[in-house]
């Protein structure tokens, strides 16, 4: 991994996604993460597919140690407020209210450590009336006004990936590393508080910036057919995505891959904004049109005319892209029980170097006894003193 957080010591006692999130996008730039969880179950992510070390627990916890305590025990609690001393963030996800039943609100640990920089996401917010509410993704997606841009009103149903959780964890390591770069010429840290509520309004802000200047309501196709995007079904039941935005070069190297140069003197398509009213149109003209070729002699054709686009891939196929083999997204590291555990590396650069190492999720508790166990001994020592 590149270390351009090497020496930042980060606590994280988060549990499903918007802790981890955030603490593994700063192990990924280098930053000494350290996973608190409870002994024997851990992460509650860790057993969704049996076991403690599902799928989804390995997508949000690599780079990362792992030790266990229970902050309810006194020798445990010790131990937590040391780690807490040496600490540059601290990352919580409990609802509000319960880190301070846990002994670690904010108030106290930075009586602890005043450099500390403390960090508390949160589903709606520390404080207001749905404060209290559990949230989770759908949760925050519908709250935001995301959702309602997803869901087909024809077929509605929840579709895609956690993309709430994740793009609350990412703001939040940002909100981090903001109050790290004002720490270096204070030498004090901040409080920074992240919601899920929050967090995607920020994500879905061109759908309030249209409803601010133009009072415009977006639905889920409102911005596809502005930025004129597709997707078509070809002849070996393989789909193809195109976005074709507003440069005419584009649609003219369309024509020309299709073979159709009248096609774009149609009234309806001649121009930009006739294409946005009748996208309906022109999606089943192109679609009976695609329907005629495989995918790879779209691709082709596509590619020879410089028109945007893209083989609409499963996981298993993009992995076998020539352009993801040559950036060598999939990267490998020593399965903790054996064998090779893989994932997809971090996507930033540092003087055009990907970061291509990684260590795989640690098992629970896996570093027990290289950071608490010499933590409670000197405190015994000290105590017997």
């Amino acid at each position: 991994m590149n270390q351009v957080l090497r020496g930042i010591k980060v606590l994280e006692q988060g549990t499903f996604i918007t802790g981890p999130a955030a603490g593994m996008f700063l192990a990924d730039l280098g930053a000494e993460v350290i996973k608190i969880e409870q002994p024997g179950a851990g992460d509650p992510f860790r057993a969704f597919r049996g076991g403690l070390y599902s799928p989804h627990f390995q997508t949000y916890n690599r780079n990362k140690r792992s030790i266990t305590l229970n902050p309810k025990l006194p020798e445990d609690a010790a131990v937590f407020d040391e780690l807490v001393k040496q600490a540059d963030v601290y990352i919580q996800n409990f609802r509000p209210g319960a880190a301070e039943r846990l002994g670690a609100g904010e108030a106290r640990l930075r009586s602890l450590n005043p450099r500390l920089v403390y960090c508390a996401i949160s589903g709606f917010g520390q404080s207001g009336p749905a404060s209290r509410r559990p949230a989770y993704d759908t949760v925050a997606q519908a709250a935001s006004a995301f959702l309602k841009l997803l869901v087909n009103p024809e077929n509605p149903r929840v579709v895609g990936p956690a993309l709430a959780d994740a793009m609350t964890g990412f703001y939040a390591a940002y909100g981090v590393l903001g109050a790290l770069v004002e720490r270096g010429s204070t030498g004090v840290g901040r409080s920074v508080e992240v919601s899920m509520l929050e967090a995607m309004c920020h994500f879905n802000l061109d759908a309030f910036t249209h409803y601010f200047s133009e009072n415009e309501v977006m639905g889920p196709f409102s911005r596809p057919s502005v930025s004129q995007s597709y997707v078509l079904e070809c002849a070996d039941g393989k789909w193809i995505a195109l976005h074709m935005s507003s440069p005419e070069k584009f649609w003219q190297g369309l024509a020309v891959a299709i073979e159709r140069p009248d096609l774009f003197q149609d009234p309806r398509f001649a121009d930009r904004d006739g294409r946005i009213r009748h996208q309906e149109d022109l999606i089943e003209v192109l679609g009976a049109i695609f329907r005629r070729h495989d995918r790879a002699t779209w691709c082709e054709r596509l590619e020879a005319q410089d028109v945007p686009h893209a083989p609409m891939y499963d996981t298993q196929e993009a992995l076998e892209d020539p352009q993801v083999r040559h950036l060598q997204l999939a990267v490998g590291a020593a399965h903790p029980e054996g064998g090779e555990w893989r994932t997809i590396r971090s996507p930033v650069s540092f003087d055009g170097q990907p970061s291509l190492s990684v260590t795989a999720p640690p098992l629970l508790g896996a570093d027990n006894a290289a950071i608490v166990d010499p933590i409670r001994q000197r405190l015994r020592g000290n105590a017997g003193a």
